[in-house]
């Protein structure tokens, strides 16, 4: 792959600042993203310093991305607004929909801004997946069990991010809220027929999205492969739904990939189906694997969809900002 364009892997660090062997696998020509975590992150001063060192590494710079949605998926803490789990505003709505929506603009605006400042490119947010009260991994971070309820609040999260200069990313297609099974640590399987999905995939029609997160969950009646390995659900996504951004599988390194087998299996088996970026977590000796053993086929057009993801302008202080303004008062009345 050509060294200046976006190859298909993200992978992670293991600190608060890079070590010589970490820098050398950014350099790869297969890498094309960092995703961040709790332990890279210390305070907001210590993040910008990473963020500069990753973007110093590659000409164009890495993107940079961490799943920050707000409640208990919330990497940066210490220096950063509280943000409140999604289904607060989903309470919210029910009382004052279009208050509701006014907060989730600004809550996302904030969410944005204050990774952006730091020199973070993107959060993976928001999920889409409906609150039917079955998944514990997902539970308070959706914003609610109606369709109608998340198009709307989601889509003012997302306009809130793009005004603070950030994409968005939906996820986890085509719905994790209807299975018990953690993906992190199981193989979830969801029984329901294509017709019975028709609410989890309705946010998936009607948004406009930059990216989306299949999920690493079997759907038997529609497909025999997780979604993120499934070229009958990515298809979908793309053709029918529309979808032209980036397509992110969920962390290979999640027991629900283990079913595609090892880890270049697993990598093979999401590009087959149509995956553009392939994130990689916790697992440093399978992302060396991987850059040993692993050539896909140079596509630029998937290149060129992750290029788009990077923020096009700079940010500037945002403090006295009215929607940052906003935002952070909203945190603090859903706190």
């Amino acid at each position: 792959m050509n060294p200046s364009s976006y190859g298909p892997l993200m992978i992670d660090l293991a600190g608060m600042a890079m070590s010589d062997p970490e820098k050398q696998r950014l350099q790869h020509p297969l890498v094309g993203g960092v995703i961040l975590f709790s332990r890279n992150y210390q305070d907001p001063a210590q993040l910008t310093a990473l963020c500069r060192e990753i973007r110093a590494v590659r000409t164009p710079p890495l993107l940079i991305a961490i799943d920050h949605e707000g409640g208990r998926v919330q990497r940066c803490r210490e220096g950063f607004t509280r943000l409140p789990p999604m289904r607060k505003l989903g309470e919210w709505w029910e009382r004052d929909a279009a208050a509701a929506s006014a907060a989730a603009g600004a809550i996302g605006f904030t969410l944005a801004a204050e990774l952006r400042v730091c020199g973070v490119d993107l959060s993976f947010t928001p999920v889409l997946d409906l609150d039917y009260g079955i998944s514990g991994v997902i539970g308070d971070r959706a914003f609610h069990r109606s369709p109608l309820a998340v198009i709307e609040l989601a889509g003012a999260l997302i306009e809130g991010l793009r005004a603070a200069g950030m994409a968005c990313c939906g996820k986890h297609f085509p719905g994790h809220g209807h299975v018990a099974a953690d993906s992190h640590l199981a193989i979830p399987v969801d029984e329901r027929a294509l017709v019975e999905m028709a609410d989890d995939l309705l946010p998936y029609r009607q948004l406009q999205l930059d990216a989306v997160m299949p999920a690493h969950v079997i759907y038997p009646r529609v497909d025999s492969r997780p979604a993120g390995f499934s070229s009958v659900w990515i298809d979908m996504l793309r053709h029918e739904f529309g979808h032209a951004g980036v397509i992110f599988s969920d962390d290979l390194s999640m027991e629900g990939a283990s079913v595609a087998g090892g880890i270049i299996a697993r990598a093979q088996a999401a590009w087959a189906a149509g995956c553009d970026m392939l994130p990689v977590c916790n697992r440093p000796d399978t992302v060396e694997e991987l850059l040993s053993g692993w050539q896909p086929q140079p596509d630029p057009l998937r290149s060129a969809r992750i290029a788009r993801l990077l923020p096009v302008k700079a940010i500037g202080p945002i403090d006295a900002l009215p929607q940052y303004i906003a935002g952070r008062a909203a945190c603090r009345q859903l706190a």
